[in-house]
Formats: C-alpha cells, sequence, structure tokens
C-alpha cells in the first residue's frame, strides 16, 4: 500500500490521501475543494470592492451570515445565486465557458 511520501504528483498524493476519482471520499474531496476555491474568489472580489459582508448581503437580498458561509468553503452555492453575487454586488459579469 502506498504511502503519502510515494506520491511523486499532486495527482498520486489526492489519489493516496483520499482514494481515486470517482470514489465517495474523493469526490467530497473535489466538492469541497470547489466550494473552498469559490468562497475565496468571493471574498478576494469583495475585498477588492472595498465591501463588508454586511454590505454585500444587502446588495444581494442575503444574509451576512449567508455570505461568511459561503466565503469559508461551508456551503453549496446555487449557480443562480454566484451569478446574483458577482453581478449585483460586486458589478462583475461573469461569463461562462463550456468545453
Amino acid at each position: 500500500m502506498k504511502t503519502i511520501k510515494d506520491a511523486k504528483t499532486f495527482g498520486e498524493l489526492l489519489d493516496i490521501k483520499y482514494g481515486k476519482l470517482g470514489t465517495l471520499k474523493r469526490d467530497e474531496f473535489e466538492t469541497q475543494s470547489k466550494s473552498f476555491i469559490v468562497g475565496e474568489m468571493i471574498k478576494e472580489a469583495r475585498k477588492k470592492a472595498h465591501l463588508t459582508q454586511d454590505d454585500l448581503a444587502k446588495k444581494t437580498g442575503t444574509k451576512k451570515s449567508y455570505i461568511s458561509r459561503l466565503e469559508n468553503g461551508k456551503i453549496d452555492i446555487q449557480i443562480s445565486t454566484l451569478f446574483k453575487i458577482f453581478e449585483k454586488g460586486l458589478n462583475k459579469k461573469l461569463e461562462l465557458t463550456i468545453r
């Protein structure tokens, strides 16, 4: 059985620690990672716009606690809410590229 010390790439490290892609543990890790990344993007854009979490919540019709949970990767976000936060709250245009 391989250990973390045996990993030569980041992908191998993830396979050892969380399992291969498609396994429950790995899928949960991937989902949490994406939530964290989206949260960091929101936090960075909010700070760049010189807004508090409360300011952003008011502009988007949500609550400060919701913005906080999003920024900390604690909850999943609906696409419609993501667009509302960036477009109404942060005055940023989001464009999706589908591959």
